[in-house]
């Protein structure tokens, strides 16, 4: 019996249902808003979870596999690694929990040491890409899922561990989803080698339960009961052609009404949209009557310096109502304190991958029901709270009821050579939940092949000396790629650079009120020869300041984004020194990066067509220069870039200039069949 998120799963559970059900007895619930002043063991006490807690013990110490199902703010994340290690089960090894996102796996583990009153990184601490915090003592560990994925690969069988949580199951990233069939052999492996056993729970708020449950061996699912607060749903009377304006006018409709300390938080798509309505709303709120109050409006999304990502979590002054406007990053991750109102487009920026034409694009798509319950459940966090969709019922109705898991809709190449260096014999038929397409699998085969990772032998597909050396890397096989045949081109030292700009967060700020300011500051960084090389002068001059944190505001560079390119770079480079690599640098010339980067990129290349647009050779797809590329003005014969950002059109995002000459020269059978004939 499938759980429905469309409502309450209280209501769903049949007598005789395969599921346990654990009630929480009503308990006193206190808000986030007076937890400075709780004592951190009544705050745990309040929590719904609590009430169930010798239920839960009793259920986790017997199963081997668990669907665990609480509502948003029940305390699952943060309590059940305590209980498990509180009791002692799996306390020969180490429990992991896994996170989709960094900043969850960060904030949760240190919010868990708090409560432990231990120093993070010793009892309980947390792994994520490019960052350690743990210690030989570490038994609690918060972990991004595809650092757990590196892991494997040195230690299939992850014998470290005792139990795996899997939580945020329903995300479904890549990496989840390939973790659940890591998790799971290793599971059975173990089982088979009479080695000890490893436990594995899966961790949500809404999924579709059946397949979770079937998928690790018809598991039993707890559910746990216990939202904190009721919510109030308004829906449109018509469908919205303008979200954006719809969103204004809501946020404005509340603010005339509600009380000053009540909290709005938007869902939007992107930075551009919601930088552009910050300057809307703060222009209106300048203009209302006194009687309407002041209001704070703050953004939210990936690219931020984190120090203004933190200014969400800060309470607005007495007597000014907080607006937030977020991307999906406040979907899951984080709670922030005050939210009384959500309102929610119902839109998202996702990634999809087109097999046929190679392409991946970012576009702007309908949420699934699973996000917009997700989004409104942001609203019932410490009191009861209202839900503004900006779209009707019957929309609603028809979204589809899950988020496509992102291993149907992406590049798996990265996935590909992942599993192989996994040692899975047969990756083509990989015990996935859900399996990506046939095309999907051979265009990443191919992807691999022509890069050298990959020989193949009919079906069967094996590791080439040069992909285990791209394995070795936590990047995207054409990054990894390209940092390998630097040596070649004797420019080590500045591509491991390039790569690790690409790899972080962007390290460029561009506050769109400032724009004139920031082009100026920007000037005399960069160069005709594209964004990777004006990247790598911005961080060479902040090398030569000392990453001065008064230079970095000057020229609108996020400061911590930088500090951390440079934490990368040092990973990245003792990777390269145990290779055995030779990194030198070509100071000056900086036409061999070039070259590096289109033998490294050549699948990503665009070419002039007479009439002054691109094409991308490896799809003929007509794509763009994006405007925020320093080579948006000038029309190069050939260029290498990063990415598509597919809105109006198709942008290209990152680019550098390359030579025709060079690309033949990367992959001569490739071009031969991609370059268009000169006309005779």
């Amino acid at each position: 019996m499938p759980h429905n998120p469309d409502h309450p799963p209280a209501k769903k559970f049949k007598p005789g249902s395969p599921f346990f059900r654990i009630d929480k007895k009503p308990g006193m619930l206190l808000p986030r808003k007076e937890n400075a002043s709780v004592p951190i063991d009544v705050q745990r006490k309040n929590l719904p979870i609590y009430q169930a807690k010798s239920q839960l013990i009793n259920q986790l110490r017997q199963l081997h596999n668990a669907v665990l199902i609480g509502e948003t703010g029940s305390g699952k994340t943060t309590q059940i690694p305590q209980y498990l290690y509180e009791a002692g089960i799996g306390r020969q090894g180490i429990v992991a929990v896994t996170q989709p996102r960094r900043v969850a796996a960060i904030s949760l583990a240190t919010r868990v040491a708090e409560e432990k009153r231990t120093q993070l990184g010793k009892l309980v601490g947390y792994t994520v890409r490019f960052e350690d915090v743990t210690s030989s003592e570490t038994k609690l560990k918060f972990m991004t899922d595809g650092m757990l994925l590196r892991e494997a690969i040195g230690d299939p069988l992850l014998l470290r561990y005792t139990v795996v949580v899997l939580d945020e199951a329903h995300e479904r990233t890549v990496h989840t989803d390939v973790l659940f069939g890591v998790v799971k052999a290793a599971q059975r492996k173990r089982r088979e080698q009479n080695k000890v056993p490893l436990k594995v729970i899966v961790m949500s708020a809404t999924m579709d339960v059946d397949l979770f449950s079937q998928y690790f061996n018809k598991s039993p699912v707890l559910y746990l009961e216990g939202r904190q607060h009721p919510i109030q749903m308004y829906y449109t009377k018509q469908p919205q052609s303008d979200y954006l304006q719809a969103a204004l006018v809501s946020v404005f409709q509340i603010h005339q009404e509600a009380p000053a300390s009540h909290d709005i938080l938007v869902f939007m798509t992107g930075q551009e949209e919601i930088e552009a309505l910050a300057r809307t709303c703060r222009d209106i709120a300048k203009h209302l009557p006194d009687s309407c109050g002041p209001m704070t409006v703050i953004p939210l999304y990936a690219s931020l310096p984190p120090a203004q990502q933190l200014r969400v979590f800060q309470p607005a002054p007495k007597g000014c109502r907080k607006v937030i406007l977020s991307t999906n990053i406040a979907e899951t991750s984080i709670t922030i304190s005050g939210i009384k109102y959500v309102i929610d487009t119902g839109m998202v920026k996702a990634k999809r991958f087109n097999p046929e034409s190679g392409l991946e694009v970012l576009a702007v798509q309908r949420v699934s029901k699973a996000q917009a319950w997700q989004r409104a459940g942001r609203a019932g966090r410490e009191d009861s709270g209202s839900v503004y969709r900006l779209y009707t019922e019957d929309e609603f109705d028809n979204l589809i009821p899950m988020t496509v898991p992102e291993i149907q809709r992406c590049n798996l190449a990265s996935v590909v050579l992942q599993l192989l260096a996994l040692g899975i014999p047969d990756v083509m038929n990989f015990d996935f939940m859900s399996k990506p397409s046939p095309e999907a699998m051979r265009s990443a085969v191919e992807q691999l092949d022509l890069l050298g990772a990959v020989g193949r032998k009919g079906e069967q597909v094996t590791l080439t000396p040069l992909g285990k050396k791209m394995a070795s890397f936590p990047l995207e096989p054409r990054y990894a790629k390209t940092i390998l045949l630097s040596p070649d081109f004797q420019c080590s030292e500045e591509v491991l650079t390039i790569v690790s700009l690409l790899s972080v967060d962007t390290v460029l700020y561009n506050p769109p009120a400032r724009r004139e300011e920031c082009l100026a500051a920007r000037k005399k960084f960069t160069t005709s020869e594209g964004d990777h090389l004006t990247l790598l002068n911005i961080y060479r001059a902040f090398k030569k300041v000392n990453a001065n944190k008064e230079w970095c505001r000057e020229n609108f560079v996020n400061s911590r984004n930088m500090s951390m390119v440079g934490e990368v770079r040092a990973q990245l480079r003792e990777i390269c020194l145990k290779l055995s690599m030779k990194l030198e640098s070509c100071g000056s010339d900086t036409g061999s990066v070039r070259r590096c980067l289109a033998h490294g990129l050549f699948m990503n290349a665009a070419e002039l067509q007479p009439d002054g647009s691109y094409t991308a050779l490896d799809t003929h797809q007509p794509v763009a220069i994006h405007p925020s590329s320093v080579l948006f003005q000038a029309k190069p014969a050939y260029v290498v870039f990063n990415e598509l950002l597919h809105t109006s059109k198709c942008y290209m995002r990152d680019l550098c200039l390359v030579d025709a000459d060079w690309l033949v020269e990367a992959a001569p059978e490739y071009f031969r069949r991609k370059l268009r004939p000169t006309k005779s």
